[in-house]
C-alpha cells in the first residue's frame, strides 16, 4: 500500500492545548500494548484500542445506563433521568479538564447536542418513540440527556479522527456534502408528511462519496472506504440502541423492553452518520484541508526518537494518541 506523504504540519493553539499528562499517558499505554502482543496482532490490537478510546464518552454513557437501569429505585429522591443528565454533565466538564476533548472538539459536540435535541422534541412529539421515566430536567417530554447520546456520537466523530490521524481522499465538493446532510437531516422530518426519499439519499450517499476513502494510522497507513466505515458505525450504534431500549431507558413505538431494535434502524444511522460528519467539518474544517499532511509520528519506529529536544518534536504535538 502506497504511504501518504510524512510531511512536517503546524501546531494549532487548539492541539497543542491538547497537550500534557494525559497525551503522554496515551502514548506510554499504547506502548504499553504493544511492547507484549505479537507482531502479527499489533495493529488489529491497536485499532480495537484505539476504537475504544475514541467512544469513551459513549461507553460511559452506556454503562452509566446499565448500572442505574439495575440499581434505580422508584422511591428515590433523584430521578434515573435527572441522574443521568447530571453524570453526562460531569463526563463533559472532566474531558475539558483532563483534555481528552480540546474546545474544537467541544464545539463540535455542542452542535450535536443541538441538532440531536431538536430532533429529539420533534420524534417524540410525533410519536416515534417515547421516554416512559418520570424526570425533572425533560422539555418538552424530552429528558435532556438524551442530547448528550448524540454529543457522544460526536466526541466520537471528532477524538477517533485526532487519535487515528484520519485524512479523506478525495473528497467531494465541500456545498455538496452539506447539501446532501440537509437533505438527510430534512428528510428525518419531512418523511412524516412527505414520500420519504431515504433510497434516493442512500444512492447518494454511495454517488457522492463512494471514491472517498478514508486513511487512517496504525503502525503503518491503511484505509477504507467511508461508505463502509459508515455502515460499519451504524451497526455499532444499532447495538448501542438495542441497549437503551431493553433497559427501558427509552421506546420506540409498539415496543416492549426485551424486543430488538428494528433492523430498519440501522440505514437511519447510516444516514444520520453523514450529517454528523459534515457537522463536524463544519466547526473543525482542518480535518478535511486538501493540503493537510500527514504527522511524522509513527509508533513502530525506533522509541529513541522520542527523546528528542522538545523545540524539535513541537510539530508532533497532536501525534495520534496511543
Amino acid at each position: 500500500m502506497r504511504p501518504l506523504p510524512a510531511l512536517r504540519r503546524n501546531v494549532s493553539p487548539e492541539h497543542e492545548t491538547a497537550r500534557g499528562p494525559t497525551r503522554a499517558l496515551e502514548r506510554r499505554l499504547g506502548d504499553w500494548a504493544r511492547a507484549r502482543l505479537p507482531g502479527f496482532l499489533v495493529d488489529f490490537s491497536m485499532f480495537v484500542l484505539k476504537q475504544g478510546w475514541a467512544c469513551l464518552f459513549g461507553a460511559l454513557m452506556l454503562a452509566a445506563i446499565l448500572i442505574s437501569h439495575a440499581i434505580w429505585q422508584p422511591g428515590w429522591a433523584l430521578q434515573r433521568y435527572d441522574a443521568l443528565f447530571l453524570f453526562a454533565i460531569t463526563v463533559q466538564v472532566l474531558f475539558l479538564a483532563l483534555r481528552l476533548e480540546t474546545w474544537t472538539e467541544v464545539r463540535v459536540i455542542a452542535l450535536f447536542h443541538l441538532t440531536g435535541t431538536a430532533m429529539e422534541i420533534f420524534k417524540v412529539d410525533a410519536g416515534s418513540w417515547a421516554y416512559p421515566e418520570p424526570g425533572l430536567f425533560k422539555l418538552m417530554g424530552v429528558p435532556l440527556f438524551s442530547g448528550f447520546m448524540y454529543a457522544s456520537v460526536g466526541s466520537y466523530m471528532a477524538r477517533v479522527i485526532r487519535i487515528f490521524d484520519m485524512r479523506f481522499q478525495p473528497y467531494p465538493p465541500f456545498w455538496v456534502t452539506v447539501a446532501l446532510a440537509v437533505a438527510i437531516y430534512v428528510n428525518f422530518f419531512a418523511h412524516h408528511f412527505l414520500p420519504d426519499i431515504r433510497w434516493g439519499l442512500f444512492a447518494a450517499t454511495l454517488l457522492i462519496y463512494g471514491r472517498t476513502r478514508v486513511w487512517f494510522r496504525l503502525s503503518r497507513w491503511y484505509f477504507m472506504p467511508l461508505p463502509l466505515a459508515a455502515f460499519l458505525t451504524s451497526l455499532f450504534l444499532w447495538i448501542a440502541e438495542n441497549i437503551g431500549t431493553m433497559t427501558g431507558t427509552w421506546l420506540y413505538a409498539g415496543q416492549a423492553t426485551l424486543d430488538r431494535v428494528s433492523f430498519a434502524k440501522i440505514g437511519s444511522w447510516y444516514l444520520l452518520l453523514y450529517v454528523s460528519f459534515v457537522t463536524v467539518t463544519l466547526a473543525a474544517r482542518q480535518v478535511i484541508a486538501s493540503d493537510q499532511p500527514a504527522l511524522q509520528h509513527d509508533p513502530d519506529r525506533d522509541r529513541a526518537k522520542d527523546h528528542q529536544p522538545q523545540d524539535h518534536a513541537g510539530g508532533d504535538a497532536d501525534r495520534a494518541a496511543l
